[in-house]
């Protein structure tokens, strides 16, 4: 069973169903997910055996399972992401360094509000030629710092740019529709064990597949708690947080996302997240006068 966040009556409001099947019923309108993160510990779990208040309305569209959390993204935790990020810097021997270390590396990834949910599309950066998704299992994380669920993440993101120098990192990773989550909040107790978990991306073009490739959550170098702990040193986050934990599947140098591809990442346990892909023209304000 797992927590949805839709778009119903106007409004987001929470709903309660099995991960593969969607949400049957409303929950009451005063349960949110700020509440529920920022609440008394097991407030999610609560809500798994709160009364419904009904049927989920015709219409209602399901929407990312955040509320003003901001989403943060841990990277290089696995050995493939050390790889690719080597290749695509030519050597820059900062990857290798922080794989190894103590210290993990992690970046904002959303401002809050701007995670896009199922079916809502993703970008890429017009001033990027080399975007690819990067599927992960992201943490839900309430604001004593504990665990608290788990859903579906795509870090969108331009190698071209971070490639090209790895201070552009914000740039390559924190911009309009370059994050997804999704489909639903699924509580830890509700959750297969993570290192059960398998994670799937497949890339659709011109209803051909193009690409497709899957790993285990069981290969990453750092455990889930570890990232965790790292985030929350000197940092208060009454709301909580999402927490990416990195991806160990990378497209070849020749894939690059366009617009109209169809990108959808599967979880054990925690169903599938699909989203078209569009074209973000970041021009600026200067452009626009």
């Amino acid at each position: 069973m797992a927590i949805w966040q839709l778009l119903a009556e106007g409004r987001p409001r929470l709903g309660r169903g099995p991960v593969g099947d969607g949400p049957a019923e409303l929950l009451d309108a005063g349960a949110t997910i700020d509440g529920v993160l920022g609440g008394d510990p097991g407030a999610l779990e609560a809500l798994l055996g709160a009364p419904a208040v009904g049927p989920v309305p015709g219409g209602a569209q399901p929407l990312a399972p955040v509320g003003s959390q901001p989403v943060w993204a841990a990277g290089v935790t696995f050995l493939r992401s050390r790889d690719a990020r080597l290749e695509e810097s030519e050597g820059l021997d900062a990857y290798d360094k922080v794989y190894l270390a103590e210290r993990p590396e992690l970046f904002l990834k959303a401002l809050p509000g701007t995670a896009r949910g199922p079916g809502q599309p993703i970008g890429v950066r017009a001033d990027s030629h080399w975007d690819v998704p990067e599927p992960e299992l992201a943490l839900v994380v309430d604001r004593r710092g504990r665990i608290a669920g788990y859903t579906i993440g795509d870090d969108v993101s331009s190698r071209s740019i971070e490639g090209e120098n790895p201070l552009y990192l914000p740039q390559a990773k924190l911009y309009q529709g370059s994050c997804a989550l999704g489909p639903c909040l699924v509580p830890v107790g509700e959750a297969p064990d993570p290192a059960e978990m398998e994670i799937a991306l497949s890339i659709e073009r011109d209803g051909a597949e193009l690409f497709a490739d899957r790993c285990s959550v069981a290969d990453m170098k750092r455990s889930l708690p570890e990232l965790v702990d790292w985030l929350w040193r000197g940092q208060d986050l009454p709301r909580g947080a999402v927490l990416l934990t990195g991806t160990s599947i990378v497209p070849p140098p020749d894939l690059t996302l366009r617009p109209g591809d169809q990108v959808t990442i599967a979880i054990t346990g925690l169903g599938r997240l699909t989203n078209p892909v569009e074209l973000i023209d970041i021009s600026g304000p200067a452009a626009t006068g």
